[in-house]
């Protein structure tokens, strides 16, 4: 029996995000407490989509993983501003994302509504 693509991408998807929750776990303190946070809130703002979310998590372990093996200090990688870091982050990912799905739902609607209008 073939197992299905779809639950091939889950099976991958949850196999990838383990992989990354394992690596974040081997990195100092201050650098896994830094990226528990900035997952938090990429979760709320970033790609909803198992494949482009997994590279973007990917990407963060590799960023603080290199970061840590430097010596970089956190406040080095992130900046002043953590949400300017978080948002510039995210500008690499921005397919999938809930809002911009939201925003064209919204958009294409009031646009059948207004063509209905006329």
């Amino acid at each position: 029996m073939a197992i299905s693509k779809f639950t091939s991408k889950v099976i991958d998807d949850k196999r990838r995000w383990r992989q990354y929750k394992a690596r974040t776990r081997q990195l100092p303190e201050n650098y896994r407490t830094a990226v528990d946070a900035l997952e938090r809130y990429l979760m709320y703002f970033g790609p909803a989509d198992g494949g482009s979310a997994a590279a973007m998590f990917e990407d963060l372990a590799d960023l603080f993983e290199q970061a840590a093996a430097d010596g970089t200090p956190v406040r080095a990688i992130v900046g002043e501003d953590p949400v300017e870091f978080a948002e510039a982050f995210l500008r690499n990912y921005p397919g999938g994302q809930w809002i911009n799905r939201e925003g064209e739902r919204l958009t294409n609607a009031i646009d059948r509504v207004a063509g209905n209008e006329s």
